[in-house]
């Protein structure tokens, strides 16, 4: 698992330069791992793809950090730190971002269920606001019954936002929500994001130039 440490050691040196503070949440006893080294953790797992716990702690045995933190501690308290650790995208998407001038909008299709089976779930409904509806993903010529992601990423690929909507949600609502993110840029998108009104509205409000692309599928 040289990797695994070698790709650690980057991302908590780029942590570290951005973030001041070590931990977050005051603790009893001091851990043998700090919260931004257990963040790191978090994001060399994800950066690495490895997207299952148990995976990660197997692939952990051969590692220094095996003997510093058990598994269970490991997911109480990356539970406790995920609005830290969303304030730290943040932070790290504008420092990357800061000088980029163009960026890209889209969304993808996120089912919960497949159709033959959505009147029968009970995923997410307690709420009506939160529930998953059915929409239609025309990249993909596919309906589908879930929710919806929506990102804006800069070209060289860091993601700006992410956002979710039910999956009836047209793509071209997600913009009004976009002058509160960016101004002063250039914002591409598909012809699912093309409107006259809001591209005016875009570049009155904060100055930013939306173009719709129609993309050719082969």
């Amino acid at each position: 698992m040289h990797n695994f440490e070698a790709n650690y050691n980057k991302i908590l040196e780029t942590l570290q330069l951005n973030i001041d503070e070590s931990n977050f949440i005051t603790q009893r006893r001091k851990p043998k791992l700090s919260d931004i080294e257990l963040i790191a953790i978090d994001l060399t797992a994800e950066y690495m793809g490895v997207d299952s716990e148990h995976q990660l702690f197997r692939d952990l045995q051969s590692t220094r950090f095996f003997n510093l933190i058990d598994r269970t501690v490991y997911n109480r308290r990356k539970r406790g730190l995920v609005n830290h650790i969303k304030k730290i995208r943040v932070i790290l998407s504008e420092k990357f971002n800061q000088f980029e001038d163009y960026f890209v909008v889209d969304s993808m299709p996120l089912e919960a269920c497949k159709l033959s089976r959505s009147s029968r779930s009970k995923i997410c409904k307690e709420h009506f606001h939160s529930a998953p509806d059915r929409g239609f993903c025309a990249s993909q010529q596919m309906h589908f019954y879930g929710y919806k992601l929506h990102a804006v990423c800069s070209v060289q690929g860091v993601f700006k936002s992410l956002d979710i909507s039910k999956a009836s949600v047209h793509d071209i609502h997600y913009l009004k929500d976009i002058k509160q993110q960016l101004s002063n840029c250039v914002l591409l998108g598909d012809k699912g994001y093309l409107s006259k009104s809001y591209q005016i509205d875009l570049f009155e409000t904060a100055k930013i130039n939306h173009y719709g692309l129609k993309i050719h599928s082969f």
